[in-house]
């Protein structure tokens, strides 16, 4: 397919651009295992007898051809290859290649990114053989040189392929054949000169393709016209009443909302746009609670217990969220989320927008509905609700390790980098058991509990959980090294290409070769672990325990959501023909 000429750059395909922070720990994943597990085998092991053979045969015109490779690869070179050619691309075209030139500047600056990203994790030291070029401060893993090359390159190679068909096809091909051979010869020459091991310039490959491959899904290919498919995941509301419209009670007095504030992730300007929300929708009568570290909440149980409540507001993330849904559950009392914390992952599976002002609004012009919480339960601190997903593990390490700053700093990002440190963490052994059924032993690095499913970027962590289902999703995470951990990966984001979302696992109970992950559905979860774990709600850590329980609440929490779309069906079928399943493995 060929990207159509002139057309504007929407917003439809740029969420994948979120696939670039899983890009950069899958890497940073393979340089960790690179430079630790892997190292004492082969072929990473027989690295060094590469470089040292290379090194001691140099000489004749391959020295000064592989230095020229080497400074046509630099970051100088590249950054004004780069402008140039994307300065060329408007000129000529008068514009109409907008979009082709993002494409080739934002894959060039993406790759490096990425590159800059990884180094900062991976510490790999360069072959211990003479240098011919000055030595950059950064690891030999992957390389910065082979990485720009690809993007450069290779993206101007896929411009040329993807234009229309012409007479002199056979120029065409050979113009993509050279432009190609570049960032394979670049990675020739950075071995030779003594610059990085064989696997450093297989990863700046590897790298500079998985960009190239995002970001031209996000801005090249052309979108596909068909209906509109069912939305999944995401709740179908089971409770159709109708959307509160007059701004008094029927005595005639205000309706009161209690607005339960995350100071931090409420400013002051956002707190002014909601309670012009609020107004306009009739809620003139507002009591505003901030939130604090020895209380989540702000004090809601005593706040809705002294009035008529008619609304609560949560402006927070997910964590204060979790707190008000633990109050409110089984109260009938209805929530409105303004989504303003580091993951708003419960917001994202519920359709509502990004902007948190909008998606108030897009709520209370909709109607309620009944979701389904989460109720967990283990040694150590008291029984507790949840909205999104109950963790232990790699899952609960990552949420832990994540500082408040980072997260200030990067938002959701910071678990990424998190992730990557964690990444070599022992496996857990634990035993599991679903609606009091038989006890099954198992490994895994990470186990999830789901109420929804949908990571950040629209990763389908849980493809069959849905927060009205009356069921909970369960999944293991047990990968076999780099190759388990790239199964995983391919797996999950597979599942986000379209035609893939609306399905689940399906299947029945069984194991895949190696499987790198596992999958459960039940009303009631028992976990036990054979050593303590560390464990977290909907990204609250909750220390480190050796059991997590966890039960459905059917219906339990009333929450407002925008309104539904026309091909929108009044009920999900995501809980039919579950029938006798248990379980299902895929990966390898």
């Amino acid at each position: 397919m060929r990207p159509e000429r002139g057309a504007a750059v929407g917003p439809g395909r740029l969420p994948v651009l979120l696939l670039l922070p899983v890009q950069a720990a899958m890497m940073a994943g393979i340089g960790l295992m690179i430079t630790g597990p892997l190292a004492h085998l082969w072929p990473v092991a027989a690295e060094g007898g590469v470089n040292r053979g290379l090194a001691a045969h140099r000489g004749g015109p391959a020295t000064p051809f592989s230095e020229w490779l080497s400074l046509l690869a630099g970051t100088q070179s590249i950054i004004a290859l780069t402008l140039l050619a994307v300065a060329a691309m408007l000129a000529f075209s008068r514009g109409r290649w907008l979009r082709q030139a993002l494409f080739l500047a934002g894959a060039v600056a993406a790759q490096s990114a990425v590159f800059l990203l990884v180094t900062m994790v991976v510490e790999r030291s360069r072959p211990h053989v003479p240098h011919l070029d000055a030595a950059p401060p950064t690891s030999s893993f992957p390389s910065g040189h082979v990485g720009a090359s690809v993007a450069l390159f290779g993206g101007l190679a896929v411009l040329v392929a993807l234009q229309p068909h012409g007479a002199r096809r056979w120029l065409r091909h050979a113009l993509v054949t050279a432009l190609l051979i570049v960032p394979v010869a670049v990675a020739f020459s950075r071995v030779y000169r003594g610059m990085h091991y064989p696997s450093d310039v297989v990863g700046g490959l590897l790298n500079g393709t998985c960009t190239l491959l995002v970001l031209a899904y996000a801005l090249l290919l052309p979108a596909r016209h068909r209906p509109p498919a069912d939305p999944a995941p995401g709740p179908i509301p089971a409770e159709r009443l109708p959307a509160a419209r007059t701004p008094r009670a029927a005595d005639g007095t205000p309706r009161r909302a209690v607005v339960v504030r995350h100071p931090h992730g409420c400013g002051p300007e956002l707190a002014d746009r909601v309670r012009d929300v609020l107004r306009r929708h009739g809620y003139a009568d507002q009591e505003w609670a901030p939130t604090s570290a020895e209380d989540a909440a702000g004090g809601l149980a005593g706040r809705i217990a002294e009035e008529d409540t008619a609304l609560v507001v949560v402006c927070g993330g997910d964590g204060t969220v979790r707190a008000c849904a633990d109050v409110l559950a089984g109260t009938g009392i209805p929530l409105a989320v303004v989504p303003c914390g580091t993951g708003n992952l419960l917001a994202r599976n519920l359709r509502l927008p990004s902007d948190p002002a909008a998606a108030l609004e897009a709520a209370l012009s909709g109607e309620t509905a009944r979701i389904d919480v989460g109720r967990v339960t283990g040694d150590g601190p008291a029984a507790a609700r949840f909205t999104v997903m109950a963790g232990a593990g790699f899952d609960a390490a990552m949420v832990a390790d994540a500082s408040e700053r980072a997260k200030e700093r990067l938002g959701w990002a910071a678990y990424v980098l998190s992730a990557v440190r964690h990444l070599g963490d022992p496996r857990m052994r634990l035993s599991i058991r679903l609606d009091g059924g038989p006890v099954r032993e198992r490994r895994a690095r990470m186990v999830v509990i789901g109420n929804v499913g949908t990571l950040q970027g629209g990763l389908p962590l849980l493809p069959d959980a849905r927060p009205d289902s009356g069921r909970l999703e369960v999944v293991l995470l047990d990968p076999r090294g780099a190759r388990g951990w790239l199964a995983a990966a391919g797996h999950l984001t597979a599942r986000m290409l379209p035609g893939r979302q609306e399905a689940g696992p399906g299947g029945g109970y069984g194991r895949v070769a190696g499987g790198a992950l596992e999958y459960f559905s039940a009303v009631r979860v028992d976990i036990r672990f054979a050593r303590p774990q560390p464990r977290e709600l909907d990204g609250d850590v909750i220390g480190p325990g050796t059991r997590l329980s966890a039960e459905v609440e059917p219906g339990a929490l009333r929450i407002w959501l925008p309104p539904r779309a026309p091909h929108e069906p009044g009920r999900t079928a995501a809980a039919a023909g579950r029938t006798g399943r248990t379980a299902h493995t895929v990966g390898g």
